[in-house]
């Protein structure tokens, strides 16, 4: 019995994907992608953070959207704004540990694998259905960041909300103009307003704010261990 190479490995896991529907703008069907929107009161202060989900294979959308709480298909807080398709060529889906094909095996397995993107999404829905929300240590970027891990996406298992949101930002595509309005409209309103009202010292205020937050973030993940998930 001859032994497959990893190369065999790795084309025979690719050629087993199920092909996806395209993506669908009008009924908001997102196989495959990375969701966002923006979210109330926090966007119209800092416009780079939002709401974020991650899509089955039929692009129905999963957010953890509150306590004990996975939703399907009904993305929390409005339409999605932005989205970004990924490569499900990038994954590991093992069957055990000869058939990893990312380069992180041990790391992997000890993560949790899966089998497939929808049964990496299931398995991470399962877990948060007893977590608790909190915008400051698991949110919506904790589950699909989660979700990432177990897929060992981009041959990476250290997705967390900082790397996440960056990748969204820079990466996502919007979905009409009239997304962008509302992601960014109330935030120059605001603005406007906040420097009629006190002045330049204002943006002062809302600079601070935003060091505030991407700092406790950036220290949450990358300094104290198992404080953010």
């Amino acid at each position: 019995m001859q032994l497959q190479s990893g190369t065999q490995i790795e084309n025979s896991s690719t050629s087993a994907l199920w092909p996806l529907e395209p993506i669908d703008l009008k009924r908001s069907k997102f196989p495959c992608c990375l969701v966002w929107t923006p979210l109330p009161v926090v966007s119209w202060l800092a416009p780079y953070i939002g709401h974020i989900g991650i899509c089955r294979e039929d692009g129905s959308v999963l957010d953890f959207s509150g306590s004990n709480l996975v939703s399907v298909d009904d993305f929390a807080y409005g339409a999605v704004a932005r989205y970004l398709p990924l490569d499900r060529t990038k994954c590991c889906f093992p069957t055990n540990m000869a058939t990893h094909t990312c380069m992180i095996p041990y790391k992997h397995a000890e993560n949790g694998a899966a089998l497939s993107w929808d049964d990496a999404l299931n398995t991470s829905t399962r877990q948060f259905h007893h977590k608790y929300y909190n915008l400051f240590t698991c949110n919506c970027h904790s589950f699909v960041a989660r979700c990432l891990n177990q897929l060992a996406y981009d041959g990476s298992v250290n997705w967390n909300v900082v790397n996440l949101g960056a990748l969204i930002l820079w990466k996502g595509r919007w979905v009409d103009k009239m997304s962008v309005t509302r992601s960014f409209f109330p935030f120059l309103l605001v603005v406007c307003v906040g420097i009629f009202m006190a002045g330049w010292p204002f943006l002062v205020g809302m600079a601070i704010f935003s060091a505030l937050l991407l700092g406790w973030f950036i220290f949450g993940i990358y300094c104290v261990k198992g404080l953010i998930c």
